[in-house]
């Protein structure tokens, strides 16, 4: 057992995580809202990103079974190298393709390869790290995390508002390769396993396997998941889908301005992560399980304020950044918790299952995802002009839930 946190395996994991991620919060910055630009239509908008999520439900469990059955290293390795492939073939169609097609099908495959890649960065952390140092890994992982989000909004919007969007693809193709080529020397305690009958019949069974140690062994997870679902559809959802509509399309700033602005946004999200990331591996040995759901309720309070804004400002720079503060302070909370949330299941769960026990959290949680980003789209396109209404109907959505989630968490504990 490891008793130092940043051993040589787990530091090239981090750096190539710095890496990777750097390049996947860049192309999801910039390859929705080049359509959004395209189109300006909500609707459009919210069912891409609906369809996008699709593949990482479906591909979860499988990802999370790769992770449990087969060298994690290879896993990672292989995906990135792959996903350097997909951004490539992207930049060579992009002129001769119907683009609305052709980034639905993008998007699909970049986010079906989060769903596989997931679970085995996830599931390294305990075999890479003692349970001493769990927390702090993640905190860890997830500062990591932010930190390339903040940066790669940031950056991806400067040059996309200036050079357009190949440029973006070629740096995020460099990013991909570059971490493939780190993560080969990565070495991640195996143990290979013996495999008995066909795939599918070792899928739904390790799958059954998952869901009965969720539902049975620890059912507090299993109610604990459809709190999260909750958020996803009515709190998440809403930000992702408003964030680039309000700022791009509703608020009146020219093109260029609009982008810029968005990017801005996107980074004070990603900051929002990085802080609370901080804050996580901090104060580790001081965060209480059981008041987690208080998280979650300063999160769903923290949209009223958007919506207000929306109503009574008249100033547009004044809205921008109420909503820009208020989704910062979004994702400090939302990072806390879903660091304390992590490290729950990785010590919770038996080393055999943890790959799989996250992919079926992963997946459970991520089904919500689509269908409220399609809600949004749509209840975005049809109140123009009272777009305030979406946003406080997801606030009182997401308190009424967030209350309830207060007595569930406070369970964990004991479970």
């Amino acid at each position: 057992m490891k008793q130092k946190l940043f051993s040589k395996d787990f530091t090239l994991v981090v750096v190539g995580q710095i890496i990777s991620l750097f390049g996947n919060a860049t192309l999801r910055f910039a390859l929705p809202l080049y359509l959004l630009n395209l189109t300006g239509s909500s609707a459009l908008y919210g069912t891409v990103m609906a369809c996008a999520f699709i593949p990482a439900i479906v591909l979860s469990p499988i990802g999370g079974i790769a992770a449990d059955r087969v060298n994690k290293r290879n896993v990672m390795v292989i995906l990135d190298f792959f996903t350097a492939a997909v951004i490539l073939a992207f930049s060579i169609l992009m002129r001769g393709t119907n683009l609305t097609v052709l980034l639905t099908v993008t998007l699909m495959l970049l986010y079906g390869i989060a769903g596989l890649y997931q679970p085995s960065v996830q599931a390294s952390i305990p075999v890479l790290v003692s349970q001493e140092h769990i927390m702090a890994a993640n905190s860890c992982i997830n500062t990591i995390s932010s930190f390339s989000a903040l940066t790669g909004p940031v950056l991806g919007g400067i040059l996309y508002s200036a050079y357009g969007l190949e440029p973006v693809l070629w740096v995020c193709i460099a990013c991909f390769f570059l971490s493939a080529v780190m993560e080969l020397f990565i070495r991640i305690p195996y143990q290979k396993q013996i495999f008995s009958g066909s795939i599918w019949k070792i899928a739904g069974n390790d799958f059954s396997e998952s869901i009965r140690f969720v539902l049975r062994d620890k059912p507090v997870i299993g109610k604990a998941l459809l709190i999260i679902c909750g958020i996803n559809l009515f709190l998440s959802a809403m930000i992702i889908v408003a964030l680039p509509y309000l700022v791009t399309e509703v608020l009146d700033f020219d093109a260029a301005q609009a982008n810029r602005l968005y990017g801005f946004s996107q980074g004070a999200l990603a900051a929002g992560g990085l802080s609370g990331g901080i804050c996580a591996g901090i104060f580790s040995r001081k965060l209480s399980i059981e008041k987690s759901g208080n998280l979650i309720t300063a999160c769903a309070l923290c949209v009223f304020p958007m919506g207000a804004a929306l109503l009574l400002f008249s100033s547009e720079m004044a809205s921008y950044l109420v909503i820009t503060l208020c989704c910062f302070i979004i994702m400090i909370c939302s990072t806390i918790f879903t660091v304390q949330m992590m490290s729950f299941i990785q010590t919770e769960t038996p080393q055999n299952l943890i790959g799989k026990v996250i992919a079926v959290i992963l997946t459970i949680s991520m089904c919500s995802q689509p269908l409220g980003n399609a809600l949004y789209g749509v209840l975005f396109q049809i109140s123009k002009g009272f777009e305030y209404a979406v946003v406080l109907f997801s606030g009182t959505a997401s308190l009424i839930i967030a209350l309830c989630a207060r007595k569930v968490f406070k369970k964990l504990s004991a479970a």
